[in-house]
């Protein structure tokens, strides 16, 4: 946003009206909003910033990212746009494209070199989140981490095994994720496939050899299921009839 303010000020000094160089800005954001790069190259080649950002924080190259624009997002590369620059909620143009599915958008990050690691939410937990597993390979294959940390305690396993996701909980052991990480509410990945009911990927994870939790908030709940359980079957008891 710096950058922005700096050019249009720029504009200013230039003898522009403050609304023309307001409208200028308006004009970039819808036209990459609306994928119309060549209007965004013309006005980035007259002087516009390679990183403007809208309100939300969100980047040129993270909205071409985002709505599949590979034409741009190239552009965008060569001209050395900022990769890594984070949109207000945390969400960098890798993990927008992965959240997405664009693959072929993923790949060309990767191939300029986009780190997939970085603190709090990343990539991988974006694809293991929505099943995107062959995004998922992508981002392992470039040094993804398969036991980075979300920031409500989550591994990309976790995720997965509490989604449901077979394909990706199995491209994720295959990696050597951690099986028996334990959330300090939900458990380990095993226990939270098996609360969510996803038998086929709780059957996976014990075979190869994921463990229960033994978290407190884990206890409770199996407590009060075991007392559900028993006044149920002592209801069922009590209303047969004796022979």
């Amino acid at each position: 946003m710096k950058n922005t303010l700096l050019a249009l000020a720029a504009t200013l000094l230039l003898g522009a009206s403050p609304f023309a160089a307001a409208g200028v800005y308006d004009d970039i954001l819808v036209a990459a909003n609306q994928s119309d790069t060549n209007k965004v190259i013309d006005l980035l080649r007259r002087g516009m910033d390679v990183n403007t950002t809208d309100p939300q924080g969100n980047t040129l190259l993270t909205i071409a990212a985002r709505e599949k624009n590979l034409e741009l997002v190239r552009f965008l590369l060569d001209n050395r746009a900022n990769v890594h620059k984070r949109n207000r909620y945390g969400d960098t143009a890798l993990m927008l494209a992965t959240l997405q599915g664009h693959e072929e958008v993923v790949k060309l990050l990767l191939e300029r070199k986009v780190a997939p690691n970085q603190p709090g939410w990343n990539a991988l937990h974006y694809a293991a989140f929505e099943n995107r597993a062959r995004i998922a390979a992508l981002l392992l294959a470039a040094g993804a981490n398969v036991n980075a940390l979300a920031p409500n305690g989550s591994t990309a396993l976790m995720l997965a095994a509490k989604r449901g996701h077979l394909e990706m909980v199995r491209l994720l052991v295959g990696a050597k994720a951690e099986l028996n990480q334990i959330d300090n509410v939900e458990g380990t990945a095993l226990d939270m496939a098996t609360q969510a009911k996803h038998t086929e990927v709780a059957d996976f994870l014990r075979k190869a050899g994921a463990r229960w939790g033994e978290t407190q908030g884990l206890k409770e709940m199996r407590e009060e299921q075991n007392e559900a359980e028993s006044r149920t079957d002592s209801g069922i008891r009590g209303s047969r009839p004796r022979f």
